[in-house]
């Protein structure tokens, strides 16, 4: 607990034992709840994430979104902070984008790995790719994204409805950002960290994401047209 708030920290997981094990020894002692979700795991995930003392939730429904989403609704939190199970988000220096929120009075915090600090932390594509999406993100929503596609987020629990409907793939990541930006009633903001290079193989194809990603923001950006139009 932090000034009187609960905090959960959600982890979506597909094959993560290496690096889940690294991750949650990291996690500080002003947490509150750790909730793994499952997502379909093939190798010990679950087993680790229970023997070191988390609480795993299943996903059946396979996807980044679906598993997040999951996540997200059944922490029991005023504060939800959300990294990956690999070991690249710094969540042993959580409580400094937890504390920028509180201080600034904010709503929705994404951490930006940008510029990183270590050149060795993300393969170019990667690299190449996340550029590329905030570009088209600040092109398209006039609001620059320094990380469009981080995966760390600190944020109040009660906007989470306000947000909803979300996507239930890897596109939920910009998605989010952009619905909190726009919304008139949340602060949102960016707060740079640290970004470490992943324990254990990565399981994203990035061209595919990329792609996948690049045509949800355009239909994203043509579907908020519309409504715009139609509500004038």
């Amino acid at each position: 607990m932090y000034r009187n708030k609960k905090i959960s920290v959600v982890i979506p997981c597909y094959n993560e034992e290496i690096g889940l094990e690294k991750t949650y020894k990291l996690i500080p002692k002003f947490i509150d709840e750790v909730l793994v979700v499952d997502n379909l795991s093939t190798d010990k995930t679950a087993k680790v994430a229970k023997k070191l003392g988390a609480k795993v939730i299943s996903e059946k429904n396979k996807g980044y979104g679906f598993a997040i989403k999951k996540g997200i609704e059944t922490a029991k939190a005023d504060i939800i902070i959300t990294i990956d199970g690999d070991g690249t988000y710094p969540v042993e220096d959580s409580l400094r984008p937890v504390k920028y929120l509180l201080d600034e009075n904010l709503d929705f915090v994404s951490c930006s790995r940008f510029p990183l600090r270590n050149r060795n932390s993300m393969h170019w594509q990667n690299l190449v790719g996340n550029k590329l999406i905030s570009f088209l993100m600040k092109l398209l929503f006039w609001r620059e994204f320094k990380d469009g596609l981080s995966g760390m987020w600190v944020f109040r629990k009660n906007i989470y409805n306000s947000l909803l409907p979300l996507s239930s793939d890897w596109n939920l990541s910009e998605e989010i950002k952009i619905k909190a930006y726009l919304h008139p009633d949340i602060k949102f903001d960016e707060y740079r960290i640290n970004y470490h290079p992943r324990f254990g193989a990565s399981k994203v194809w990035p061209i595919k994401v990329g792609i996948e990603n690049i045509v949800f923001l355009f239909k994203f950006r043509m579907h908020n047209t519309l409504n715009l139009a139609k509500s004038t």
